[in-house]
């Protein structure tokens, strides 16, 4: 992988992992034309791509997760007021909410981990998927006007949606704020959740890469994997600003369109 190679794959990282079109069926569509075999470099830049993500999270919402961090101090310091916190406390109530939509993500994740890494090998399994994101997409039209908040029955139905989206092809985003919104949350809590719940699930995803590292061989140099992070940083930013911007006003299913084109012009030219 060279230089401009990264700096391609970075921007699809960063814009695909947060617009509704499917970060890891990009990724698997764009090492495909691009002619990118997975190997120990692939694992390398994986991580830290994902480091990237993980920084344009931080510099959006880092005053939502900043509070959360508190809050959670705060409640782990008296444990018998647990109850009055999760009540009184959005942010903490929130960061429990995370914390629930993590069981279904898991439990798949450690269920099926080699059959969902297999699936990262079929371009074609892809596009398909693609389709089932637009047609979730399109679905959120029938859904007027939501406006209730979330409560752990509906975030452990995200999570659910989030354990669907470890299939390539089936946005992790788009899942998530379909699920929420399907259940009468409001748009803009919608969004907001579901870019504040992957924060842990690149995190962990991250750990888990990062302890591959030692016996991969960077065999490309460190500059292709500079410019991939700093690629995908920089479009996560514009990625989580410009679906807020979209949610405000109504036109998730813009992006149902545009996964209805890539995955039929792909079944076309794959199959």
């Amino acid at each position: 992988m060279n230089w401009w190679e990264a700096a391609i794959l970075g921007v699809v990282q960063g814009l695909t992992e947060f617009l509704p079109i499917s970060s890891s069926g990009h990724l698997v569509l764009g090492q495909h034309l691009l002619g990118i075999e997975a190997g120990g470099d692939d694992v390398v830049f994986e991580v830290f791509v994902h480091f990237g993500t993980v920084l344009s999270i931080m510099t959006v919402y880092r005053r939502p997760v900043a509070k959360m961090i508190v809050s959670a101090i705060k409640a782990i310091k008296k444990p018998l007021e647990f109850a009055d916190h999760y009540r009184d406390d959005e942010s903490f109530r929130t960061a429990m909410l995370i914390l629930v939509t993590m069981v279904p993500s898991g439990i798949v994740y450690f269920l099926f981990r080699e059959s969902l890494e297999a699936a990262f090998g079929s371009p074609l399994l892809v596009c398909f998927m693609l389709l089932v994101t637009g047609i979730l997409l399109l679905l959120t039209v029938l859904r007027k006007n939501p406006s209730g908040d979330l409560n752990a029955g509906k975030a452990f139905l995200v999570g659910v949606a989030q354990s669907a989206a470890m299939i390539p092809g089936i946005s992790r985003s788009g899942a998530t704020i379909c699920a929420a919104l399907y259940q009468n949350v409001e748009p803009e809590r919608a969004a907001n959740f579901s870019f504040l719940m992957l924060l842990p699930v690149v995190l962990g995803a991250t750990l888990i890469k990062s302890l591959d590292l030692a016996a991969a061989e960077i065999g490309t140099g460190w500059l292709p994997i500079i410019v991939g992070t700093v690629a995908a940083y920089a479009s996560g930013v514009a990625a989580i600003k410009m679906l807020l911007r979209v949610i405000r006003l109504g036109r998730l299913q813009y992006f149902a369109y545009y996964c209805f084109l890539v995955g039929i012009v792909g079944i076309l030219l794959l199959w």
